[in-house]
């Protein structure tokens, strides 16, 4: 059996990858906490005290496991250059759980723990689904197209990680526009820095340097105080307290289950792309170590799912190995534990550490357009359109709870608010729908497409989407007494019809040039 005697498990190139995937964590905690204590006026002591050390647990545990992994390949292989998996929280399901379950709970319960059981038992699902997933993602896959499951992500990608951010950088847009420009240059343009210092943290530095001395200058228009080193420790410790959220949980399912879907398939591809660069894990060992950190998180009050990052020939270009993931959990982990995160997240202006989340939106922009087939663009932007309708109905539930208490609505904007959350409702399971729907029409698999379409009638008659409830929750129908529910049904039902008996049909063609005419 080969020796691992020569594996080169910790080199300089680690420092590099440790400062990409650790401010990548980071900066999830600073979204988590901005959404939260930010939009939804959340208590930040909750956020650090209940929510961080399990969340920062979920971290260690699942780099650890990696770093672990990357022995055994080495000790396997015989090889010195094995790199480790990067893994750490994902960023759309962190911003989507903030977003749209754990703050919404919060405004309706003004009770912190409340949320937090809840976005804890979201979690939980998300968890057990991922375990369940893990054997099945293969063969999910095969069945989703692309546009599906890659065009939910661009949704998430436009709205929540690229507008979102680009309004927190230009609160201060000094600091703001500084940290963006450099990201630009250094990750999206690929442009190598002095030194060969890591863009993120050269970006960080720069925004946060001109954050405070702009501020101290009172050019920011309010002074900039200097953060105090306040620590928030509390140690992960299990609870169970997710089994009394469970109930208000299930009604997330149509967030949860996507969120799991989406992991899942990025997992197998990101191991097909750590064995194309030459560390061939096998992709049951990195699916099963994401579950098992999600769910270890949930099980310590953790609300943010860890998996593993898109990027695992860049951290090896970067000459990373096996020290960076280890390093990165002990950092997270022990600084969740110890409340020294509290400090970090604190120090980080949002204008500053946002520009990495439009990054990451960009990035997942571009590759719902790239890896998906060329003619399959119209479904990847169809798609988009449910993520784009949640971003202004979450806008517009803002603007109206600051109009105070229940505001007296025309009924003619009362009908359209009903239309817009509708929409937005359950988008990310409608925009894996809408994509496989229009994909499968594009390849001609009519049949595939009428049974998108019945699955999307099945699904708004359950609101699992198009929910007409406005938490957002599902339901049974014939408790409802909103008609739109069953329209929404009934629209694509007949739309499932038409296509089951237009594909029956003998003479059924694709669509000639000439029909196009009046439409270009």
């Amino acid at each position: 059996m080969p020796r691992t005697s020569g594996y080169r498990w910790a080199q300089w190139g680690d420092l590099n990858a440790f400062f990409g995937l650790m401010l990548d964590n980071v900066t999830n905690l600073v979204l988590l906490t901005g959404i939260l204590v930010g939009v939804y006026g959340y208590p930040a002591e909750s956020v650090y005290r209940l929510m961080i050390p399990g969340t920062a647990l979920g971290v260690l545990v699942g780099d650890a496991i990696y770093t672990w992994l990357a022995f055994r390949l080495a000790r396997k292989t015989g090889r010195s250059d094995i790199t480790a998996m990067p893994l750490g929280l994902d960023t759309p399901s962190t911003v989507g759980i903030a977003a749209a379950v754990i703050g919404p709970v919060y405004l309706e319960t003004r009770d912190a723990v409340t949320a937090w059981q809840v976005g804890m038992a979201t979690l939980m699902i998300i968890g057990i689904f991922k375990l369940a997933l893990s054997f099945l993602g293969g063969w999910v896959r095969r069945r989703i197209p692309q546009a599906g499951l890659l065009g939910s992500l661009a949704g998430i990608g436009v709205t929540l990680l690229a507008f979102f951010p680009l309004v927190r950088i230009f609160s201060a847009p000094v600091a703001g526009i500084a940290s963006l420009g450099i990201i630009l240059y250094a990750i999206v343009a690929r442009r190598r820095l002095p030194f060969r210092i890591p863009g993120a943290f050269f970006a960080v530095a720069v925004g946060c340097l001109l954050y405070y001395l702009m501020g101290n200058l009172g050019i920011l228009g309010a002074r900039a105080a200097a953060p105090v080193l306040e620590l928030h420790p509390s140690l992960p410790l299990p609870t169970l307290g997710f089994l009394h959220g469970l109930d208000r949980a299930l009604v997330y399912l149509p967030i949860a289950f996507p969120f799991a879907l989406i992991t899942i398939i990025g997992g197998i591809n990101n191991t097909e792309s750590a064995r194309v660069a030459g560390d061939p894990y096998r992709t049951r060992d990195i699916l099963l170590t994401e579950a098992l950190a999600t769910i270890v998180a949930a099980l310590f009050g953790g609300v943010a799912q860890t998996t593993p990052y898109i990027g695992h020939p860049a951290y090896k270009a970067m000459g990373g190995r096996a020290a960076y993931t280890l390093a990165t959990g002990l950092f997270i982990g022990v600084g969740g534990a110890l409340g020294a995160l509290s400090f970090v997240i604190e120090a980080i202006p949002e204008a500053v550490i946002t520009p990495i989340l439009l990054f990451v939106g960009i990035e997942i922009v571009s590759q719902a357009f790239g890896e998906s087939p060329r003619k399959h663009a119209p479904a990847v932007a169809f798609a988009i359109l449910p993520a784009v309708a949640y971003l202004v109905l979450t806008h517009t539930d803002s603007l109206l709870d600051k109009l105070g208490p229940a505001p007296a609505l025309p009924v003619a904007v009362t009908a359209e608010l009903g239309i817009l959350r509708a929409l937005g409702n359950g988008f990310i399971l409608t925009a894996i729908l809408w994509g496989g729907l229009l994909a499968s029409l594009i390849d001609g698999r009519i049949r595939t497409g009428a049974a998108y379409a019945l699955m999307c009638a099945l699904a708004a008659m359950f609101g699992l989407i198009h929910s007409v409830s406005p938490a957002g929750s599902v339901y049974l129908p014939w408790r409802l007494d909103d008609p739109l529910a069953w329209q929404i049904t009934l629209g694509y039902a007949l739309l499932a019809a038409f296509l089951y008996f237009a594909r029956r049909r003998p003479a059924a063609r694709a669509a000639q040039p000439s029909d196009r005419k009046g439409i270009e």
